[in-house]
């Protein structure tokens, strides 16, 4: 709907995310076409921006960063700010935690994934752009690329919009791999600092939650039958 507003003229593809991208990659190959997703390094020029605003807040890099990972260009977008800072004014480097959906995990298993599923959509991707940066910045962190269920993205999901902050799903896959990890113990956080990124907001994609939600209840514009609502409810 953004897209449209700005004028913006829509062509659906029928196919996956990664048969659109091939598309779009040929087309800008053999016509006056400017490619503006995760290929073109102006936009990893802008993303890695948010590298530079985390140790602004912080006054730091954190000890870790968690986000998800998708078609893997805020990964490596981040890595090179966070890297460029380092050799510019010597601020530390974090430790880079991606997460991917189960369903949908080229980068932990190792190859591409033909039909990737999950209900996390933006990170429904199974030949990431940025793959090979991706899998570096994990390896000169220290870090690491893991995968987590659906039912782990949900969970998370409803957690944070319960304490105020309402994200698509793929926004919750960060920080629900860094429950993960907390729950097995192989990341301390004692004493560190640690930064979730996410990524988009929940009205970006708000099918599965709307999917499930109750029926509102449709009452006479009458105070009697509002409270004796209220008083059910009780």
């Amino acid at each position: 709907a953004g897209a449209v507003a700005y004028g913006a003229e829509v062509i659906q593809i029928d196919g996956s995310f990664d048969d659109a991208l091939n598309l779009v990659v040929a087309i800008s190959e053999r016509h006056p076409i400017a490619l503006v997703n995760s290929l073109n390094p102006y936009r990893l020029e802008g993303q890695k921006t948010a590298a530079f605003e985390i140790c602004d807040v912080l006054g730091k890099a954190p000890d870790w960063l968690a986000l998800p990972v998708g078609n893997a260009g805020n990964i490596s977008a981040y890595w090179m700010g966070f890297k460029q800072l380092h050799e510019r004014i010597k601020t530390t480097l974090p430790q880079v935690l991606g997460v991917q959906a189960e369903g949908s995990a080229p980068l932990v298993l190792g190859h591409p994934v033909e039909h990737p599923e999950t209900i996390a959509t933006a990170i429904r991707i199974g030949k990431p752009a940025r793959a090979e940066q991706a899998l570096e910045a994990a390896e000169e962190s220290d870090g690491r690329i893991i995968a987590v269920s659906d039912d782990a993205i949900l969970k998370m999901q409803k957690l944070l919009a319960a304490n105020g902050v309402w994200v698509e799903p793929a926004s919750a896959a960060g920080v629900a791999g860094l429950a993960h990890e907390l729950e097995r113990g192989t990341i301390d956080l004692k004493s560190k600092v640690v930064t979730a990124v996410c990524t988009g907001h929940g009205m970006k994609d708000p099918d599965i939650i709307t999917k499930d939600m109750p029926k509102p209840h449709i009452l006479p514009s009458e105070m009697s039958a509002l409270e004796d609502y209220l008083a059910r409810e009780k």
